[in-house]
């Protein structure tokens, strides 16, 4: 029984972190809505596009350090 336990076990740890990503994903734009000195964050920190009731925010600090991630381990592990 531990072997069906063990196999379980990553199964279950993915499927609550995407139950916490979910809900933080619904929660996110009330908050962006609630919060307007996220408007006063540098624009490479935290970048918000707003118009006529639709909110996106992004950070393209966090894009960047994605791509050079991404690179990186292409160049590096792809030898």
């Amino acid at each position: 029984m531990t072997e069906i336990s063990s196999y379980n076990e990553p199964f279950t740890t993915l499927g609550l972190a995407f139950i916490v990503i979910g809900a933080i994903l619904v929660l996110l734009p009330l908050i962006t809505r609630n919060l307007p000195t996220l408007e006063r964050l540098p624009w490479f920190i935290l970048w918000v596009y707003k118009t006529d009731g639709f909110y996106f925010a992004t950070s393209p600090l966090l894009i960047v350090l994605s791509l050079l991630s991404l690179l990186y381990n292409i160049i590096i592990r792809g030898r």
